[in-house]
């Protein structure tokens, strides 16, 4: 019994203990807490003091640069008001001076108009007296005095007109030429004189009668075939092939080529190997259209075009090769355009174009450079290109600046020595008709065509026509025969007015 008394009176001190020392614990936290929040509030209060102090010394820093800001405004303000101050009495010192001036004038001007007046009854006066003296009235003389001066303008007039044509034709033609000549030095070609007819030599005779066949079948299916005229005379080693398109001369003449070598000559032979040389042909047509715009550097032409201008391989203008003349044109127009400051990509195009309508599929009745115009603009070629080709030929009116390059060139390619070949008669009538339209002229006397009908020198009659007439005469017979005839290059016309004084001494 007394040991569980002692366990509840150990348990109760325990318990005595634990209860006292929980509230001592509390009360220990307690101070503690009170203690921090004490410091917390000195630190707070020590903090706040300070930045109240920041803030102060911040705000009076702030206040001075502002104050400094508003003084050196205010120093601006003043300084300017002091110029507008300035300007303004400047300004009106001017007003002043302009017052004083327009004042002045006006005084000169009513001073000017009384000296007027007087003026204008001293004239009147005079103009009594003078036409008492002369006998004539005021219209009369005025009249007679506008008909003298007009007389007198027309001569300093032509004599004006005479000088500026004479310096516009030196510095023009001194320009023009070294355009033309630096073009025709920077492009060289080649003569090129084609014919009607092709030679084709064999080894020999036997080969000869090979070809004829038995009773002349070979040659029939040949020239069937080909649309030639083939002509076996006595001519020794030598078979002639007429036809006038060079293609079919040429088909002929690869065609007979490729027999003799072959040595199988016979109608159903002939026929099998002229329709592969007609496809060889065509392949080296497209062939040569491909490889001369590659070498002139002209790009995106249609199929057709490109197909057009390896035609003209196989065809001749007066003798001269076609395809060398569009190229030659080609380069001459490309070379001119340079110098003049133009696209001479663009030159070059219309150059190699410019007779296309030379070589068409079927035969028309339309000029060739209208008919070249209407095939490119077909083909989508841009309208510069086709009115250069179509005005070449003054067939169509000239729009662009490479219209007059194409003429120009293509007379340039054709007019040159060796370039091409002219009928006889149809070269004599040419210079018959230069000669015939000059002297339908008045007061013309004689008329000479000379170098090669590039110069026309017509005589006048001195008692019939004044020398101030001869340059008006020159100019007319120029426009004419630029309007009425067809030539290659340019005529010079040169006119001639002298006087003579025959006596005889007897």
């Amino acid at each position: 019994m007394d040991t569980i008394v002692e366990i509840i009176i150990a348990v109760g001190c325990l318990i005595l203990g634990g209860v006292l020392g929980f509230i001592l614990f509390r009360y220990i936290i307690k101070q503690r807490y009170n203690q921090i929040i004490k410091e917390a509030r000195i630190e707070a209060e020590a903090l706040k003091e300070k930045k109240q102090l920041e803030l102060k010394e911040k705000f009076l820093n702030r206040k001075s640069e502002f104050e400094k800001e508003a003084n050196q405004r205010n120093q601006k303000m003043q300084s300017y008001e002091n110029k507008l101050k300035q300007r303004e009495l400047s300004l009106n010192q001017q007003n002043e001076d302009i017052q004083k001036k327009q004042n002045e004038v006006e005084s000169q001007r009513i001073s000017l108009n009384k000296q007027k007046e007087k003026l204008d009854v001293l004239i009147n006066d005079q103009r009594a007296k003078l036409e008492i003296i002369s006998g004539l009235t005021t219209e009369e003389a005025r009249e007679s005095l506008i008909e003298s001066l007009k007389d007198e303008a027309k001569t300093q007039a032509q004599q004006y007109i005479n000088e500026i044509m004479d310096e516009a034709k030196m510095t023009a033609n001194k320009e023009a030429k070294k355009i033309v000549i630096q073009s025709i030095q920077r492009v060289a070609s080649e003569t090129a004189v084609e014919n009607s007819v092709s030679v084709f030599h064999i080894d020999s005779d036997e080969v000869k009668g090979r070809v004829i066949g038995r009773e002349g079948r070979n040659i029939r299916a040949l020239e069937a075939a080909t649309g030639t005229e083939i002509v076996v005379d006595d001519t020794p080693e030598a078979i002639v092939i007429s036809a006038f398109d060079p293609v079919r001369r040429e088909i002929c003449r690869l065609a007979l080529h490729q027999l003799v070598a072959d040595g199988r000559i016979h109608p159903a032979r002939i026929e099998e190997v002229v329709a592969k040389v007609k496809k060889q042909v065509e392949d080296e047509i497209v062939e040569t259209g491909k490889r001369t715009c590659i070498d002139l550097g002209v790009h995106g032409l249609h199929p057709e075009l490109v197909r057009i201008v390896g035609k003209m391989k196989y065809r001749s203008s007066y003798g001269q090769n076609l395809l060398q003349h569009a190229r030659e044109t080609a380069n001459l127009c490309a070379v001119m355009a340079a110098e003049l400051g133009l696209n001479p990509k663009k030159a070059r195009r219309a150059g190699l174009l410019h007779d296309i309508g030379k070589v068409p599929d079927e035969q028309l009745e339309v000029p060739h450079a209208l008919y070249g115009a209407q095939i490119a603009e077909k083909y989508k070629e841009k309208p510069d290109i086709c009115n250069a080709i179509g005005a070449h030929h003054d067939e169509m009116e000239m729009n662009t600046l490479l219209a007059p390059i194409v003429q120009v060139c293509d007379a340039i390619s054709g007019a040159r020595p060796g370039a091409r070949r002219e009928i006889v008669e149809a070269y004599l009538k040419r210079l018959n008709d230069l000669e015939n339209l000059a002297a339908s002229y008045p007061g013309v006397t004689k008329t000479y065509a000379i170098q090669a009908g590039r110069e026309l020198r017509v005589i006048v009659g001195a008692d019939k026509i004044s020398d101030k007439e001869i340059d008006a005469l020159s100019a007319d017979i120029a426009k004419k025969i630029q309007d009425e005839m067809t030539y290659p290059g340019q005529v010079k016309i040169t006119v001639i007015r002298e006087t003579r004084a025959v006596a005889f001494a007897k």
